[in-house]
């Protein structure tokens, strides 16, 4: 009996031992906007190149582009496709001067990364603030101190 227990607590100990230890993986999205100094009714192209470690992100759940003039509360959220090697992309053209936002909502591999870019279209309007915060980047903010 103490030869098996002994053979147990050898086994578990080699399987725990076995292993390395993995460094775990983010979800990573780049956002472009170009061009950053834009004109009126001129397309913008906002581009989020989308990996997983050093994979290419080719079938993320959800990409939208949420997009708004500072000091507005109308945003638009604009749902986009893949285009190809991990690249979402959107095009889209204004007709009113002023300092804009824009956040590229990613989901894929069960996380969430939702990063910012501010732009400006003709000339730039005054600035929300804070700085085109939301109560959702203060309070991560506030939690990364």
């Amino acid at each position: 009996m103490k030869k098996i227990m002994l053979f147990c607590m050898a086994l578990i100990f080699l399987a725990g031992c076995g292993k390395e230890d993995e460094i775990p993986k983010m979800l990573n999205v780049d956002l472009a906007v170009d061009p950053t100094q834009g004109k009126v009714n001129e397309p913008v192209k906002f581009q989020a190149k989308v990996t997983y470690g050093e994979e290419e992100v080719t079938d993320a759940d959800d990409v939208s582009f949420e997009i708004w003039l500072a000091n507005s509360d109308d945003h638009d959220k604009i749902a986009v496709k893949h285009k190809g090697n991990g690249i979402y992309e959107l095009e889209k053209s204004f007709d009113e001067e002023g300092t804009y936002y824009v956040y590229a909502h990613v989901t894929a591999r069960d996380m969430h990364n939702m990063p910012k870019k501010e732009f400006v279209i003709g000339k730039p309007s005054t600035p929300e603030q804070n700085g085109g915060k939301t109560e959702m980047d203060e309070k991560n903010d506030e939690e990364m101190k």
